[in-house]
């Protein structure tokens, strides 16, 4: 008879199977099932740059170090980024008024690295494979969730039948196991959609992150490692819509004018998607033998990159909490113990959270009297060197309550 997993985790996108292995390392005598809803990531070195990258921080980085992917990630395709431009879309890239960050302000050699989505995936998925206590399920829907007892229930689509003394719903902004669950979330529409394209600029990308804010809101340019960019840009559904509508040349031309020309003309653009923007949060991140991670906790605007890094320190976080349980004989459904983690990411997400609604709203507008007062706020970060500092470690996740395995020096 085959032995039930101590834990059951539901989703295996980047922050679930990040948040398994963590489990599977840090407490090698639990069994870990890991459902796999979704189609195995389909990275390929020879294929072209996907469409979906993420600015992966420091934190993060040793964080997927301590899941075992880096090694693989790094020997794939990913751009380091040394330096980031902030503008208001009043003033040039160069002007007077543009906040510059770079590593050396910090002494670090790299602010973080671009890498596409389904690089991270795989090399997470890889990772699991390794590991002599996960499961890895395929093809695995959860259909029905019950949490009350010794052990949580699962139900999968195909028929399959599990339990486990500890479900983590690790699926998605959509949640269907948080539903399940009876956890609820709360939030807003931006009223925004994200355009995603890779470019090929007449410029280099010198390892430089750009970020312009415009009034129907902010266009990112990202360095990928084949030097071209990836572009992320917030704009209006209406906008959003004409931008994927329109002919080759109109839309090089519209993203060249958006971004300012800041790596000169726009000489060729690939597939373009985009996607509706939202805010959401749950009020409530665990109960008994269930707790949220990542985006089915909390979903954020992407304009500072930071809702996979704040999903991988949610992973940390869980696992070092449960993986203390484990080691002083807890039950790791026990929801005393599971209150811990949610006591520590909660604050911290929500101060995100709050702090990225409050640019967005500040800069997605075309108020004179709001203008002058960005503008002003730029110059003054830009010209001192303490606060600047402080803005990057925080990006970069090496400041604030961290997981042991995002702090310096804890794994390679």
């Amino acid at each position: 008879m085959r032995r039930e997993p101590d834990i059951a985790v539901v989703g295996a996108g980047m922050v679930g199977a990040a948040t398994a292995a963590l489990l599977a390392r840090m407490s090698p005598g639990a069994s870990i099932a890991v459902l796999d809803a979704e189609a195995p990531p389909r990275w390929r070195a020879d294929a072209d740059v996907g469409l979906r990258v993420s600015a992966l921080s420091e934190a993060s980085r040793r964080v997927l170090a301590a899941c075992g992917a880096w090694d693989e990630i790094a020997a794939g395709r990913i751009s380091p980024y040394a330096h980031m431009r902030v503008w208001d879309g009043a003033i040039p890239a160069g002007g007077p008024g543009a906040i510059r960050f770079s590593a050396a302000d910090v002494a670090e050699p790299v602010l973080g690295h671009i890498v596409e989505n389904e690089l991270v995936r795989l090399a997470l998925r890889n990772a699991l494979l390794r590991l002599e206590n996960v499961s890895l399920l395929d093809g695995a829907r959860l259909e029905t969730l019950a949490l009350e007892g010794d052990r949580a229930e699962l139900g999968i689509e195909d028929g399959r039948r599990l339990q486990a003394r500890l479900v983590v719903g690790a699926d998605g902004a959509g949640s269907p196991s948080r539903g399940m669950a009876g956890l609820e979330v709360q939030g807003h529409d931006y009223e925004q959609c994200a355009v995603v394209c890779n470019l090929r600029c007449q410029l280099p990308h010198a390892e430089t992150a750009w970020q312009r804010f415009l009034p129907e809101g902010p266009i990112a340019l990202l360095p990928l490692a084949d030097g071209r960019v990836s572009i992320v840009w917030s704009t209006t559904p209406e906008n959003a819509a004409d931008l994927l509508a329109a002919d080759d040349e109109s839309f090089r031309t519209a993203v060249a004018m958006a971004a300012d020309g800041c790596l000169g003309e726009v000489l060729e653009a690939g597939p373009r998607a985009s996607f509706p923007l939202r805010m959401r949060h749950a009020p409530v991140y665990t109960r008994a033998r269930y707790a949220l991670v990542g985006d089915a906790a909390h979903t954020v605007h992407p304009l500072a990159g930071q809702g996979v890094n704040l999903g991988f320190l949610d992973a940390a976080v869980l696992a070092e909490t449960v993986a203390a349980g484990l080691a002083a004989g807890r039950d790791p459904g026990d929801p005393a113990l599971l209150r811990r983690y949610e006591r520590w990411r909660k604050p911290e997400n929500v101060i995100a959270m709050r702090a990225f609604d409050g640019i967005n709203r500040l800069f997605s507008n075309d108020d004179p009297a709001l203008g002058a007062i960005r503008r002003a706020g730029f110059t003054l970060v830009d010209r001192l060197a303490p606060l600047k500092g402080v803005f990057i470690r925080r990006a970069m996740g090496l400041d604030g309550d961290l997981p042991e395995v995002a702090q310096p020096a804890t794994w390679a």
